[in-house]
């Protein structure tokens, strides 16, 4: 598996690029830079372009409500050149709170806003103008003075690798499709395949392609120790978090993926605990195996085994969030789990 690890511009700044140049000398193969609803990630995968020299960088992810097509490719483009070809484009549809609470936008249709910056890249690669007729979008915008536009900057010759972060059967379907990576979440790799392959492995065959084809990534909080239900109980209110936090009553694509997992019943129960505003509830019921099923923490051989499962279940790329205190202490865990990744068979 390759390994990645995943940062934002949020955290102290000067730290973080600290740990990918270290996470670069340790051999990761990627670093994706998130934006969620504080800092954005270009100006995080700008500067890192300009501290590393060959870590791949990816978008993990830009989020399409918050840029037109047109831009978010130009920025892409830009990202590709600025990095010596290192960029990986991540796109993601992101959720109701942050697109239309934050940014003022309709989070109508997000798939349809996802295959638009999709279409519009095609184009662009293709030294095509730029024209595209949707549901969601149409250029040139029609009754205007506008007329359809190529590009000016250089394209390049290889193709820019794109990512999707989908997690509803739809969104996972157009991955299959027509990525050429999926960044997943909220995955166990015992329930993986009803909730999350089946429909990548559907959108892929619709396009003749297989799942060989997908780079799936997936990522996981690592630590080691030896008191698992301990180190469970600590990851209770993250999780709760998830399942009743990330995303409003009515939407929320973490609740909904733990629950094609095996956990309907927990993930319904945590999010009426954590809506009503009982959070410490919302925790309590989380079981231990829900916890230790989506994340790669306890003994080393606990781990290794759960690695080995995430590698047998057909995950690529592995995402690291290395537990610790202090930078040392993140790195030092990161430095293990790369060599235990190294070692499965």
């Amino acid at each position: 598996m390759r390994t990645c690890v995943s940062v934002s511009g949020d955290s102290n700044w000067d730290e973080t690029v600290t740990y990918v140049q270290e996470a670069e000398r340790l051999g990761v193969s990627v670093c994706w830079v998130a934006e969620a609803w504080g800092s954005d990630a270009v100006t995080a995968l700008s500067f890192l372009a300009a501290r590393t020299e060959r870590i791949l960088l990816g978008a993990g992810v830009f989020q399409v409500g918050t840029r037109s097509a047109t831009m978010t490719v130009m920025t892409a483009l830009s990202l590709q050149r600025l990095s010596g070809g290192r960029f990986l484009l991540g796109l993601g549809a992101s959720g109701p709170q942050v697109i239309e609470g934050l940014h003022g936008e309709s989070f109508a249709k997000p798939r349809s806003r996802l295959t638009d910056v999709l279409d519009v890249l095609d184009r662009a690669m293709a030294g095509e103008k730029l024209t595209v007729d949707s549901s969601t979008l149409t250029l040139p915008r029609p009754g205007g003075q506008g007329k359809a536009m190529r590009l000016s900057q250089e394209i390049p010759e290889t193709p820019l690798p794109v990512y999707l972060a989908s997690m509803s059967p739809r969104m996972l379907e157009l991955t299959g499709q027509r990525a050429d990576g999926w960044l997943g979440t909220s995955f166990i790799p015992e329930g993986a395949d009803e909730a999350y392959f089946s429909h990548l492995r559907r959108g892929a065959e619709q396009a003749g392609r297989t799942l060989d084809d997908i780079d799936l990534c997936q990522g996981a909080e690592v630590a080691f120790g030896d008191d698992l239900a301990a180190m469970a109980a600590e990851r209770k209110p993250g999780l709760a978090f998830s399942l009743g936090g990330m995303g409003s009553a009515d939407t929320n694509y973490y609740n909904s993926a733990y629950g094609r997992q095996g956990y309907a019943d927990v993930a319904a129960e945590a999010q009426r605990l954590w809506v009503s505003g009982d959070r410490a509830g919302a925790a309590a019921i989380i079981p231990d195996e829900m916890v230790l099923g989506t994340t790669l923490i306890g003994p080393e051989e606990h781990v290794v085994s759960r690695l080995q499962t995430w590698k047998d279940a057909g995950v690529n790329s592995i995402r690291l969030y290395p537990a610790g205190s202090t930078l040392d202490e993140r790195l030092a865990t990161l430095a293990r789990a790369m060599e235990l990744i190294e070692g499965l068979a």
